[in-house]
């Protein structure tokens, strides 16, 4: 019983907390498109469309995605976004580094409504004063296993009562049915 809690406290010692973790409202930036939420802190991400760095700030348009619980976006590659904001944190952010397609989050305060072109659409994205940016890690590609089930061990002694009377051995001499 000791050893179990012992283990039990060892391993909850190695759960990784993301600075993006906790609780906030579900405010998608669809919504908040009508300038409704302004003030409220959120906590979104999704995928980086642009990094553009500033004077005193940098600007990220970003297409946004649901999150998962820890707030890593569940990228569906376009498939599942909630609409696109633009976030804005201080300091410098290398757009090498933030690039296009990466997977980020944010925390922070709805400031205003913004209309920017997205081809000949006039696009309105709400704009994030960000006090917190999260960059995902890179998810190395998974390899593909292909499963396969076998039955038996290869030799045919699967299924015969002993290995002596497998097919590849043949029958004992005077073995009769």
């Amino acid at each position: 019983m000791v050893a179990a809690l012992m283990t039990l406290a060892c391993l909850s010692g190695c759960a990784t907390v993301t600075p993006v973790s906790g609780k906030f409202p579900d405010i998608s930036p669809m919504a908040a498109q009508t300038g409704h939420y302004q003030g409220q802190e959120v906590r979104w991400g999704g995928t980086l469309i642009d990094t553009h760095p500033e004077t005193q700030q940098t600007c990220f348009t970003v297409l946004g995605e649901p999150l998962s619980s820890d707030g890593r976006p569940r990228s569906a590659r376009g498939k599942a976004h909630i609409g696109r904001f633009i976030a804005c944190a201080p300091g410098f952010y290398d757009p090498m580094l933030y690039r296009a397609g990466r997977e980020i989050t944010f925390i922070g305060r709805v400031e205003r409504v913004v209309h920017h072109q997205v081809g000949q659409f006039d696009y309105a994205y709400p704009e994030l004063a960000a006090s917190t940016v999260y960059l995902w890690p890179i998810e190395p590609p998974r390899p593909r296993v292909d499963e396969q089930v076998f039955m038996g061990s290869g030799f045919g002694f699967g299924y015969y009562p002993g290995w002596w009377f497998g097919p590849g051995w043949g029958y004992w001499p005077g073995w009769r049915y």
